[in-house]
């Protein structure tokens, strides 16, 4: 596995793979790998003879009181799991090459309709930081194909938008959560839990699970059941965000005749801030 610290170098590399005739995947990450994150790379080597791993902890999706200088960095240990995977090149920038005019003068992405809701009511600006750096990586690589986690519900469907507006040719490959045995989905984030805390965390997903299946019983509205999901996730300890039924494609609110729906939360827990959602089709 080559490590690549430059767009000269990484273009390099693509070219001669390009030229055997191999397909290229890329995952993007911030590092700090887990389990969920080797699902991804095993997904991508299914779909590509060529697979690339970006690990770019991006200074623009984090909000001024967010954890980015305590994010966790672990590029040693995630080195020798993606090598260990058969990953073929781990791309790992420093943030001048990512972003070669700086910060402040980046061009930005914006989409109203997809990032100023749910997640991005607490985190203004985050989707405008993740679309800025994710088109940033694909335009660097030029993967066959890309591939991201459900977890980021919102956050695909910002790169699908913005694939499909700017004409990438890239296609995006959005992979199931990946769960711990209780029902926890994986994130870096996790590592924040203190025991008891990660004990009452899988509450989260319990609660999507209580909101889909009140809507397949019938009986009850979206708003009622997830009025009462919240209610029950500050029993457990936990203080969430939202919680919330919208429409699986756009995330305008759910048309009670129209399907597939996601319900989709975020709560806070300690430290960490937690995310997930579920699909009804």
């Amino acid at each position: 596995m080559q490590t690549l610290v430059s767009v000269g170098e990484l273009r390099t590399r693509l070219s001669a793979w390009r030229q055997g005739g191999a397909r290229i995947a890329l995952v993007p990450t911030m590092g700090n790998l887990h389990e969920g994150h080797l699902e991804l790379v095993r997904l991508a080597a299914r779909e590509a003879e060529r697979v690339v791993v970006s690990i770019f902890v991006n200074p623009t999706q984090f909000g001024p009181s967010e954890d980015f200088a305590s994010y966790p960095r672990t590029p040693e240990a995630d080195r020798a799991a993606l090598a260990a995977e058969g990953v073929d090149a781990v791309f790992l920038p420093e943030e001048a090459e990512v972003y070669p005019l700086g910060r402040s003068a980046a061009t930005q992405i914006r989409i109203p309709a997809l990032m100023d809701d749910l997640c991005g009511r607490g985190r203004p600006g985050h989707f405008e930081g993740v679309a800025t750096v994710v088109l940033r990586l694909l335009n660097m690589v030029g993967p066959d194909v890309a591939v991201f986690g459900q977890k980021d519900y919102q956050q695909q469907l910002v790169i699908r938008h913005l694939v499909r507006d700017l004409n990438v040719v890239t296609r995006i490959l959005v992979a199931p959560i990946s769960r711990e045995a209780d029902g926890l989905a994986r994130s870096s984030r996790n590592q924040y839990l203190d025991p008891g805390e990660r004990a009452r965390a899988p509450a989260l997903y319990a609660a999507l699970r209580t909101v889909a299946a009140g809507l397949a019983e019938g009986g009850q509205s979206a708003a009622a059941l997830c009025d009462a999901a919240m209610a029950g996730l500050q029993e457990a300890g936990l203080a969430p965000e939202y919680l919330e039924v919208r429409d699986a494609a756009t995330l305008a609110p759910a048309d009670p005749v129209r399907r597939p729906w996601v319900v989709l939360a975020a709560a806070r827990l300690g430290r960490a801030r937690l995310i997930d959602n579920l699909l009804i089709p």
